[in-house]
């Protein structure tokens, strides 16, 4: 099989542990910087010289391009281009998310914080909140406000920015992150960004010392979002999971058997999958 990593960074440790895989068992890898150039797809790729399989580790708009253009000719994309798209705009997760059931803090969107400052907060949220990019990127807005003082502080650095506000979930200081590849959960910890993580506390728990409610979560969530490699960032509130935010095709590095999980979504059929959502 010919499989194509759609890259600017096709060195990145999860990629080129995958690759190695593959090319051990014989199939050609190559890739593509979406970003190359500044024409058309078709300058990109030829339609009739197409690859098995595109993994799509970009979240460009060229890249969305790119992946529409090879999805149209019958190329298999992973995640697709509508998938990938969906999972930068936080409002739009937070409408999919609702409609399915899952478990997110309640979330409010503004067309630029600047709204924040003429009476357009969430009173009925309260403080402390969570605000965020709508747009989620390298270097977005990720913010705990604790008053009106921090809201208009915050508002006048980012005014023109498109945003959520997000109730604040307490919780115990840690981010339980969730990989899902194909199915398959892999766990790690990291600090959450709000709150400092507790004295003593673990930093990797395995898979199986998770209750099975928060993998259910996380497989639910591919499931809902028309996923096959994706990350679930949870908060543990009350001993229950909270879905505070969902990257299609993140780094995932750390855990063992990640590479090997990629590798053979790369060469597994292609499964049906959930329509395209337009919330």
């Amino acid at each position: 099989m010919r499989v194509c990593l759609l890259t600017d960074k096709p060195a990145h440790p999860l990629l080129a542990a995958a690759s190695s895989v593959l090319i051990e068992a014989e199939h050609r890898v190559t890739f593509l910087n979406p970003d190359t150039g500044t024409g058309s797809p078709s300058e990109l790729v030829i339609p009739d010289d197409l690859a098995d399989v595109y993994l799509l580790k970009a979240h460009t708009p060229r890249a969305l391009e790119l992946a529409r253009f090879l999805e149209a000719h019958g190329a298999r994309v992973v995640n697709s281009a509508a998938a990938t798209e969906l999972c930068q705009d936080r409002s739009r997760i937070a409408t999919v998310a609702d409609g399915a059931g899952l478990p997110m803090p309640r979330t409010r969107t503004l067309d630029t914080l600047s709204e924040s400052l003429h009476g357009a907060e969430w009173p009925e949220c309260g403080y402390p909140l969570m605000v965020k990019s709508r747009h989620s990127r390298r270097a977005d807005l990720v913010a705990r406000v604790d008053g009106p003082d921090e809201l208009r502080d915050l508002a006048a650095k980012w005014p023109d920015e498109p945003v959520v506000l997000q109730e604040f979930v307490a919780n115990s200081g840690w981010d339980h992150k969730l990989w899902v590849i194909a199915g398959e959960v892999f766990a790690g910890v990291r600090p959450a960004p709000v709150g400092a993580p507790p004295d003593g506390a673990q930093s990797a728990p395995l898979v199986r010392d998770l209750p099975q409610a928060w993998s259910e979560t996380a497989l639910h969530t591919g499931e809902v979002f028309g996923l096959d490699v994706y990350g679930v960032d949870l908060l543990d509130r009350e001993g229950a999971p909270v879905v505070v935010d969902i990257n299609a095709f993140p780094g995932i590095r750390g855990p063992k058997g990640a590479p090997a999980a990629l590798a053979a979504l790369a060469l597994r059929r292609p499964r049906p999958g959930p329509p395209a959502y337009d919330a």
